[in-house]
């Protein structure tokens, strides 16, 4: 039954833009600042799908409260396996890496978990090779690994299994690892925005929030 629901849940994302989605069709802009260069390597949770403007989601948030220039090429429906059309140059981390950040906050995972009863294995693999090409690419920048976000109360056991994974990776590159933001929005539906599976203007300061607090805890 659980299979069954997953199956539903994947078909009705794919429709609704969760885990399908526009892909980057040009590199954006560092957003004006003299601090930092930041980049988000994420899906449509850190590009701020449902957000009533791109300044309102959480990682515009925190740049501009800290003083950071924010390069954020997130894609809807990324994850390290799930709608990535290409590994290697011209993907994300190629812009990222290309970019030369000082510090690399990594999102990913969600839309994996539409792919983790076939693909377990390559998602695994993917984790690792990710972190380990972003610690080879830019070794003086500072990595932070966010336990991957959900949405819903209902948790495939693969929410565990690939925040695990992404624990791991980032462990083996000596990167931070920000846990625990898979449940973030959990048992709150107001702060979702109408299409129910993305975070509404409130949502995403609450995810600015926690992570705001979770930052400051690294010393940044």
């Amino acid at each position: 039954m659980k299979s069954q629901t997953m199956k539903g849940i994947a078909a009705l994302l794919v429709t609704l833009g969760l885990v399908g989605g526009m892909s980057a069709c040009a590199t954006p802009p560092v957003a004006q600042s003299d601090g930092p260069v930041v980049a988000f390597y994420g899906d449509s949770y850190t590009l701020g799908t449902g957000a009533s403007d791109p300044s309102r989601r959480w990682s515009t948030i925190i740049c501009e409260g800290r003083g950071w220039a924010e390069f954020n090429p997130s894609v809807n429906g990324l994850g390290f396996v799930n709608n990535r059309p290409s590994v290697g140059d011209g993907d994300l981390l190629s812009q990222i890496i290309e970019r030369g950040p000082q510090i690399v906050i990594v999102t990913m995972g969600l839309n994996d978990n539409f792919s983790y009863e076939f693909a377990a294995s390559e998602i695994e693999e993917q984790i690792s090779a990710d972190f380990e090409r972003l610690s080879d690419g830019l070794p003086e920048a500072r990595i932070i690994a966010v336990e991957p976000f959900w949405y819903t109360d209902e948790r495939p056991r693969s929410v565990e299994v690939i925040a695990g994974w992404v624990a791991d990776a980032a462990s083996e590159i000596d990167a931070d690892y920000i846990a625990g933001a898979s449940r973030w929005l959990e048992g709150r539906p107001g702060l979702m925005s109408q299409d129910g599976l993305h975070p509404d203007d409130d949502g995403y300061a609450e995810l600015a929030e926690r992570m705001d607090a979770e930052l400051e805890e690294l010393g940044l």
